[in-house]
């Protein structure tokens, strides 16, 4: 397997770990009958839990593009060290991403995601 296609399957997994611990602490805030429930009127969740649906929803959104992008590149049989530097550049800014996010450090959060960002676009760059 390329390293792209190995860091698109790493980050897949970042992903539902993500929102494995995003719904323990549900279970902990709320039990497991709340959260096995329909989920109507629920109280607001904890401070920790609305950075983890933050992280989530932005992690949903940049996970889409990355894909996209290794799996044209993969298909176009696009592979060289500019898109596996990028896809790991990718895969490691969003595990720093999902550390500094979740621990709620201001300015630090950005800067990884920018990182990320960057990750993607050597891959992009690489299909023009």
């Amino acid at each position: 397997m390329s390293t792209e296609l190995s860091m698109l399957l790493f980050t897949t997994l970042l992903f539902f770990a993500i929102i494995m611990v995003q719904a323990l602490m549900g279970i902990f805030q709320l039990g497991l009958a709340a959260q096995a429930g329909s989920r109507d009127n629920l109280p607001q969740p904890n401070l920790f839990r609305q950075r983890l649906q933050r992280l989530t929803a932005n992690l949903q959104e940049n996970l889409l593009m990355f894909a996209v992008l290794v799996l044209v590149a993969h298909v176009a049989g696009v592979s060289n060290d500019s898109t596996a530097l990028g896809a790991t550049i990718f895969f490691f800014a969003r595990v720093a991403h999902a550390i500094v996010y979740a621990a709620g450090l201001p300015w630090v959060r950005p800067l990884t995601w920018a990182v990320a960002v960057y990750g993607m676009l050597l891959i992009a760059l690489e299909l023009f």
